[in-house]
């Protein structure tokens, strides 16, 4: 006997096995899912799909073919007009193998194989709904900045208020300008809120808010402020 091209046969003869592969088929395209043996369900399974591929045709020579294999005509009767339309969009894995363990008895691994029928997510689809997702994740955002701007706007405007209302200025010291930019001859930055001063060319200067100015280090430090970072980080330029 000549020695099959897919795995060990399944026992018998060849044509034994075949009628055995067509019948499990018949079962599978009845019923949508059937459980078999693992290495049944990976020999049937190449024996269905082309099946499936000749119903996709349509025509009465793909019909004929499909009757030499499965005999029950209501069940070629629904795999032309049920599975094969489901699966028109699908160009191949009509039928998925799920492992599902052994069986009790002669402990043979078990499967379930069963038809693919879920609708095929086309590149088309994929990408608008991709470019819908976007755009409404841009609406979100756009209308979260525009609720917070004014909220930035009114604090932005009340910090330098709040500086300059401050009459009470220790010496040296000069109160935060609407601009935020450094008074002449005040050029070291205070943070009122870390009590830290950044001279000019520290590492945080350019990142930092004055709230309020000093002339030099030590008006910043007689007004109760410490250098970020401490006094080494502090040492670069207060030109």
């Amino acid at each position: 006997m000549p020695t099959p091209t897919k795995g060990p046969r399944l026992g018998g003869s060849p044509t034994h096995e075949r009628i055995m592969l067509n019948n499990l088929s018949q079962q599978l395209f009845e019923h949508k899912r059937i459980t078999t043996t693992v290495t049944k369900a990976k020999r049937m399974r190449p024996v269905a799909e082309r099946l499936i591929t000749f119903a996709k045709k349509g025509d009465l020579n793909a019909r004929r073919r499909v009757l030499r294999s499965i005999g029950n005509k209501s069940v070629v009767h629904e795999l032309f007009t049920v599975i094969a339309p489901a699966m028109a969009e699908r160009p191949g894995g009509y039928t998925r193998i799920t492992k599902i363990g052994n069986r009790k008895g002669d402990n043979a691994p078990m499967a379930v194989i069963e038809l693919v029928m879920e609708p095929v997510a086309t590149a088309a689809a994929v990408s608008e709904a991709t470019s819908v997702t976007e755009k409404a994740a841009a609406k979100e955002e756009a209308a979260a900045e525009k609720e917070a701007a004014p909220a930035a706007e009114e604090t932005k405007a009340a910090a330098p208020a709040a500086a300059a209302s401050s009459s009470d200025l220790p010496a040296g010291a000069h109160a935060a300008t609407e601009d935020g930019e450094a008074p002449k001859g005040f050029e070291i930055k205070g943070n009122a809120d870390s009590m830290k001063y950044h001279v000019p060319g520290s590492r945080w200067y350019a990142n930092t808010q004055a709230e309020i100015w000093f002339d030099t280090k030590e008006s910043a430090e007689a007004a109760g402020y410490a250098p970020a970072g401490g006094a080494a980080a502090q040492t670069i330029s207060e030109d």
